[in-house]
């Protein structure tokens, strides 16, 4: 089987890449750039534009399967541009390989699973979201992953069966939101954010790379929360960084009006509060390395 990687430089496609290589997999990707291409006997690189609606053809040609990572970073500043650039970087990678698909005509795409993220799910500190809770609610966040969401749909038009993994907070070591929240902790000047009840729906990057995996594998059909099994309040987050750290918490709580004056819409990144459950996945037999939180961040941030 060979796959092709969208987003494949990001921190879960690089992650992703080396997975799948491992296990002898052929790895093709799609990169903007068109210098430093790598291409060897299992890894090959080819161009393409989104936002032109342009791709190398070459790309899709003995593929298999296509993991779908693209997307603008959300931890910028969200000025009316960059909202703009958030959601086409979604749409239009999607719009693009659907397109090149038809180009192609006959294609060996059996399979895609996509790229989503919980914020669809309404801000709430007492509800419990599965897969099921699809109640659409204005905002950004919300009506950008339905978008998204709708555009990867879209290829069960063209008869490819269709896996959606909706990913919370990336716990990782070297990139993602773990080590800008453990720096200020680490030097002593760590505090919970807003009131610190939100809850937060966090994964271990190792864990959801291997959920990608089984979702190209097995082929997951429709959508599933790529979260571990026992989310955590912020504050409980925060505390337990602290704690492997070794770092006091001596700070009062930074105050939501605080956060929106520094950060703007971008703000609700870090107040919004949505407990997602695991359990759709757990039920297709997929096991998690790192189930609760403090393991996970010993792996992460332990000496």
């Amino acid at each position: 089987m060979s796959i092709l990687i969208t987003g494949a430089t990001g921190l879960v496609g690089i992650a992703l890449t080396a997975r799948f290589r491992e296990a002898g997999i052929a790895v093709k990707y799609l990169t903007r750039s068109t210098t430093g291409l790598r291409n060897s006997e299992d890894f090959q690189g080819y161009t393409w534009d989104p936002a032109a609606g342009t791709m190398d053809l070459e790309a899709l040609k003995g593929v298999r399967a296509i993991v779908n990572l693209a997307g603008a970073p959300i931890a910028k500043r969200w000025t009316p541009k960059y909202q703009k650039a958030i959601l086409e970087s979604r749409t239009q990678s999607l719009r693009t390989l659907r397109e090149g698909l038809r180009a192609v005509g006959n294609h060996q795409v059996e399979y895609l699973v996509s790229a989503s993220a919980i914020g669809i799910y309404p801000d709430s500190e007492t509800a419990y979201y599965s897969e099921a809770d699809d109640q659409q609610v204005s905002g950004f966040l919300s009506e950008t992953v339905a978008a998204w969401e709708a555009e990867a749909r879209a290829f069960s038009q063209e008869g490819i069966p269709v896996g959606i993994l909706r990913i919370g907070l990336v716990l990782a070591k070297d990139g993602g939101a773990l080590p800008q929240m453990a720096r200020p902790v680490r030097y002593y000047a760590g505090a919970p954010l807003g009131n610190g009840k939100q809850w937060q729906s966090w994964i271990h990057l190792t864990d959801l790379v291997s959920m990608f995996q089984r979702a190209a594998e097995d082929k997951w059909d429709g959508v599933y929360n790529a979260v571990a099994p026992n989310p955590v309040t912020h504050e409980k987050l925060i505390s337990q960084v602290a704690e492997v750290l070794d770092r006091p918490l001596w700070l009062p709580k930074v105050p939501a009006w605080f956060l929106k004056l520094v950060l703007g819409q971008m703000a609700s990144v870090v107040l919004i509060s949505q407990r997602v459950s695991s359990e759709k996945a757990q039920m297709e037999g997929f096991s998690f390395q790192f189930c609760n939180l403090r393991p996970a961040l010993e792996d992460l941030l332990g000496s």
